[in-house]
């Protein structure tokens, strides 16, 4: 038997029908903020992610799925998609757009990542970039603009984390008194924290091995290096998150785990994900543009929610199957009632009813068949119906059956 491969897996009913409430309710959410769908290819020239993640960064060294095309040229699958959305607003030069630009996307990312909860080698991203401004009312908007996706679909208490990881000005002498620092103690942590001591100092915060968090600790905190515009930027992004009655905690450890980010980052944390709880990250990154061949200053902001995660956090409170409901079970009973049933039953699809038509014939092995469909209603219709002009339509909750003219059914279901 061939299955799916590690790491990846199918998406079936009822749990399908939690997966479109879910995009659903965030594409509502993106439309009232006036964000607009981007999409990008699935697969990029491999230096895209190399120069735009950072060579260094566990997804670019580890993670991608990579191959040689025919033609010689290396292509990837996207492991993330910030990259691909600034590649795209370079190359059809979004900057002669007016106003900030704010796009969305949904889809497959590709990481070959260890499979464990809620995370897999092929998993789908929720993402929103706004481009074209530094100011931090920008910022807490994508926060609050986050919060209220995670909110509208059902995730009960969500815990938001901030950061400012500065800028090119002040956090080379931040990651230098780090790297300085990290020299004595390096060889007490794990293996991939002694290379990046060396090679990428700043990732060792964002280590997750429960051995090396007292030391990382112990290691200097980026807000005490923060220059005085980066330290008035947090500054006014955490008063315009209070005057929301945003609720946040600050970690001073909180790098995230890609090289583009800039002054602030942050994350939405969730229980019911256990260990590894993060369900949404994000942050600033104002060079990525430049660093990718852009000549005009793009500065930008977004976010990106691992939609996998958070199908897992709204399943907490939200059964699959309370997006899969029937509401007509429609039993014909006869050939020519089949006919007259098709046409009842496009009508009332039509008018945003949902309809099954029983392929039996027979009314008891029908009404199993609505029970176990779990349909509000069966809809009987056989010769005597047709000839009175009535339906039957059973609720199938209490048993109680009434006869509708048509007038009456349409409205019934309404």
């Amino acid at each position: 038997m061939i299955k799916a491969v590690r790491g990846t897996r199918d998406i079936l009913p009822p749990a399908s029908a939690l997966w479109n409430h879910v995009e659903a309710a965030t594409r509502e959410v993106f439309r009232t903020f006036h964000y607009h769908e981007i999409r990008t290819p699935i697969f990029e020239e491999t230096t895209l992610f190399a120069r735009g993640v950072g060579e260094e960064t566990d997804i670019v060294s580890k993670e991608m799925y990579t191959w040689e095309d025919r033609d010689g040229s290396s292509l990837t699958l996207r492991p993330e998609n910030t990259a691909s959305v600034i590649r795209a607003y370079i190359e059809h030069r979004l900057d002669q757009v007016p106003g900030l630009k704010k796009l969305y996307y949904i889809g497959p990312m590709f990481r070959r990542e260890r499979p464990q909860k809620g995370r897999y080698r092929q998993f789908s991203q929720i993402g929103a970039e706004a481009i074209g401004s530094e100011s931090p009312a920008v910022d807490a908007e994508v926060i609050e603009l986050a919060l209220e996706i995670l909110v509208r679909c059902g995730v009960q208490r969500p815990k938001l984390l901030i950061n400012s990881v500065g800028c090119p000005k002040c956090r080379p002498v931040f990651v230098e008194a780090l790297r300085e620092q990290l020299q004595s103690v390096k060889q007490t942590m794990c293996q991939d924290c002694q290379r990046r001591a060396d090679t990428n100092a700043l990732r060792v915060l964002d280590c997750k091995v429960p051995e090396d968090q007292n030391t990382i600790d112990s290691l200097p905190s980026i807000l005490d290096h923060l220059c005085a515009g980066c330290a008035g930027h947090f500054e006014t992004v955490k008063a315009l998150l209070d005057a929301r009655s945003i609720d946040y905690e600050i970690r001073s450890r909180l790098v995230r785990g890609l090289d583009y980010y800039t002054r602030t980052t942050f994350e939405v944390v969730h229980g019911a994900l256990g260990a590894q709880n993060s369900v949404l990250g994000g942050g600033r990154y104002d060079g990525l543009a430049e660093s990718l061949g852009s000549r005009v200053a793009a500065p930008g902001i977004g976010f990106s929610i691992g939609e996998d995660r958070l199908i897992m956090a709204v399943e907490e409170h939200t059964p699959a199957g309370t997006f899969a409901k029937l509401d007509v079970f429609l039993i014909a009973m006869g050939d020519a009632a089949l006919g007259h049933a098709a046409l009842l039953a496009r009508d009332l699809r039509r008018s945003g009813v949902v309809v099954e038509v029983s392929s039996d014939h027979k009314v008891k092995r029908a009404m199993e068949t609505a029970n176990k469909l779990s349909a509000r209603y069966a809809l009987i219709l056989g010769d005597n119906e047709i000839a009175a002009g009535t339906y039957a339509l059973k609720t199938m909750a209490s048993g109680e059956q009434r006869a509708l003219t048509r007038d009456e059914l349409f409205a019934a279901l309404r």
